[in-house]
């Protein structure tokens, strides 16, 4: 498998920022954020790469693995609520105007770009997709939360209700965009039901999609399915192989 690090000075982050680029074609670009306060290479040592490289290696995707900044918004208990909340606008700048474009630069123009992530990772991957969805084809989105509110700890404001799908999603009534997101073929909602899995996230956020109208597919496994690096295993190449 082909494997290349790339890094730059973000200047909407204002900080170096790496990503791990795995493949060398695709049709379609996996745009992957960590769990937590991971870094761009989680997914690699979790083996979640392995998982998918033969669709890697047969050049059906082609893989890109960015850092978070979670340790400096949301999960940074030392900074101000507002501080977190700005950070978390800057991470979409950057992810909008530095990480597609080099995707699009690597890639090609037409390649169909997909988030996906696990966790915390996961909201990321959803609420980059759902905000942009001219930028992105899709999401496959693992055992998330799709409230911001888990996680700011009762701060809120303009950034955290537009960071937090459940909140703006569901008073979404710009039918531009809702038409782009019900053109939009490959919105994946998936969740165990085993220790530590939170479905009842997953199936609300299926619910406010279903009340506006957007397709979508939302797959709980089962109650032996836990929130853990093996259910993400199984998961990611499931969703790769039968529905990219």
């Amino acid at each position: 498998m082909q494997r290349e690090i790339h890094k730059w000075w973000s200047p909407n982050l204002n900080k170096e920022m790496e990503i791990a680029v795995y493949g060398s074609s695709g049709n379609y670009a996996l745009l992957m954020f960590p769990t937590a306060a991971a870094d761009f290479l989680e997914y690699e040592r979790f083996y979640l790469i392995d998982s998918i490289a033969p669709y890697i290696n047969n050049g059906k995707i082609r893989a890109f693995s960015i850092n978070s900044i979670n340790n400096e918004s949301w999960l940074n208990d030392t900074s101000h609520p507002e501080y977190k909340s700005e950070r978390h606008g800057q991470f979409n700048e950057y992810i909008a105007n530095e990480v597609v474009p080099f995707i699009r630069q690597v890639c090609g123009e037409n390649v169909q770009v997909i988030t996906t992530g696990a966790s915390f990772g996961a909201l990321h991957a959803a609420n980059t997709f759902f905000r942009r969805p001219d930028l992105f084809a899709g999401t496959i989105a693992m055992s998330g939360s799709y409230d911001l509110k888990d996680y700011s700890k009762g701060y809120y404001d303009d950034n955290v209700y537009f960071n937090s799908p459940v909140d703006y999603l569901s008073n979404l009534n710009d039918e531009n965009v809702l038409n782009t997101l019900r053109n939009r073929k490959h919105i994946y909602i998936t969740s165990g039901q085993g220790s530590y899995e939170n479905p009842e996230a997953s199936k609300n956020l299926s619910y406010i999609l279903n009340e506006k109208k957007i397709n979508h597919q939302l797959d709980l496994w089962g109650h032996d399915i836990p929130h853990d690096w093996p259910s993400w295993r199984k998961m990611l190449p499931y969703f790769i192989d039968s529905k990219l």
